[in-house]
């Protein structure tokens, strides 16, 4: 089986223009919702109806084009592939729409190709993965997958008094029902590693053997601010000081569980809001964001308890109080073994190397497989990097990936 290489770059670049920005490589902003989001959507649209799917809309703006071949059975449940076309403020151009019009060109091949599937074959891109505008990421598949209410999704804002419900009304995308990922037969995402693991090992292509889980948390520190001059060091109630040893730990506790187990366990401090965050006062208060990771439920747990462990240690040496409180807990996300066969099947049938590897970046992927059968193949990342006009997948790579994801739809689509 071949696909395109020159038809998918040619998808991949035209759909980078939307939101291009000036940058040092090839920079976007696609924020769900906005007139680039619009330009990206109808263009996808187009494309889809161009290869003879019928295009579908919903509420959230989900949209999914289903190929039903003559050779599939009427009742039979499709496989799908996507991903999405939202992008973070200043981000790359491969990471979500690579995932979608690599699925696209899948489909393409199948069709120039003499397989007759016994399942129809479709093409997702869901709503606001990044979270970049509404919500917290995975909007879209968590609708999908009947994690997120329909109206609580259309109501989140954008934080400027813009609900979601509004933006898509204004771009033309808010559409009717929800699409129920329950009824598709399997789930596959193609997306670029956003890590070095296979630029590092000259494998072409990675199968994700589970989406790690996360968790994340805000940490608040309460002292007293006083003036910086005239209040005694030992007299202090310094939130931020406090502040710094709780950082310390998140760090030492993230690298104990990384050097006991399988280097997967990541802890990170990502946010400080300082008050009154003014040079000459004592800092009176402190709070502090919290992101932990793992592909082990125990070891993420175990993080936690060293950080409550540590708030209590620093309450009991500062007059300071703490409080610790969870606002995110989303369980690790094994993928099914029969995805993950048929994609190294289909890595065998197209005579590519795989390496079999976790996600420490959540996907849609890990929503769908809460309610089916969901696969993950990663694509190289030059250096490592994404989220960045410099995010670059070889041409030649993005293609490879597209040949295993075709393969392995094929074999999915036979059962």
């Amino acid at each position: 089986m071949t696909v395109d290489a020159d038809r998918l770059r040619a998808d991949i670049e035209a759909n980078g223009e939307f939101g291009a920005i000036e940058s040092a490589g090839y920079g976007r902003t696609v924020l769900a919702g906005s007139d680039a989001n619009r330009r990206a959507r109808d263009r996808l649209c187009d494309r889809l109806d161009d290869a003879g799917l019928t295009v579908r809309v919903d509420a959230v703006g989900n949209v999914l084009g289903v190929w039903r071949p003559p050779s599939a059975a009427d009742e039979a449940a499709p496989v799908v592939a996507g991903s999405h076309l939202d992008s973070v403020p200043q981000g790359g151009i491969f990471d979500g729409p690579l995932g979608v019009y690599g699925a696209l060109e899948a489909v393409r091949s199948l069709q120039e190709s003499d397989v007759e599937p016994d399942r129809p074959i479709g093409v997702v891109s869901f709503t606001e993965e990044e979270g970049a505008r509404f919500g917290g990421g995975m909007l879209g598949s968590a609708v999908a997958t009947g994690q997120l209410d329909p109206a609580e999704a259309l109501a989140l804002d954008d934080g400027d008094g813009v609900s979601l419900a509004d933006a898509l009304e204004d771009i033309g995308y808010r559409g009717e029902g929800v699409l129920d990922a329950s009824e598709w037969a399997a789930f596959l995402e193609l997306h670029v590693e956003q890590d070095t693991r296979l630029e590092s090992a000259g494998v072409p292509v990675g199968v994700v053997t589970t989406v790690t889980g996360i968790a994340q948390a805000t940490a608040r520190i309460a002292g007293q601010a006083n003036h910086a001059g005239a209040t005694p060091m030992d007299e202090r109630r310094d939130a931020l000081a406090a502040a710094s040893e709780f950082v310390l730990a998140v760090e030492a506790a993230g690298r104990r569980e990384a050097e006991t187990g399988g280097n997967t366990a990541v802890a990170t401090v990502g946010r400080l809001d300082v008050r009154p965050n003014v040079t000459n006062v004592v800092p009176g208060g402190v709070e502090l964001g919290v992101d932990v990771r793992d592909v082990d439920r125990a070891s993420m747990e175990r993080i936690f308890t060293a950080l409550e462990d540590s708030l209590e240690s620093i309450e009991a040496e500062r007059p300071v109080r703490t409080a610790l409180d969870r606002t995110l807990d989303v369980d690790p996300a094994p993928m099914a073994d029969r995805c993950r066969s048929a994609l190294e099947s289909g890595a065998d049938a197209a005579g590519v190397e795989t390496m079999a590897m976790h996600s420490g970046a959540a996907h849609d992927a890990m929503r769908v497989s809460r309610v089916t059968d969901a696969g993950m193949l990663f694509a190289p990342s030059r250096d490592g990097i994404s989220h960045n006009p410099r995010e670059w997948t070889d041409w030649e790579d993005c293609a490879t990936a597209a040949r295993v994801l075709t393969e392995a739809l094929a074999e999915l689509a036979q059962k």
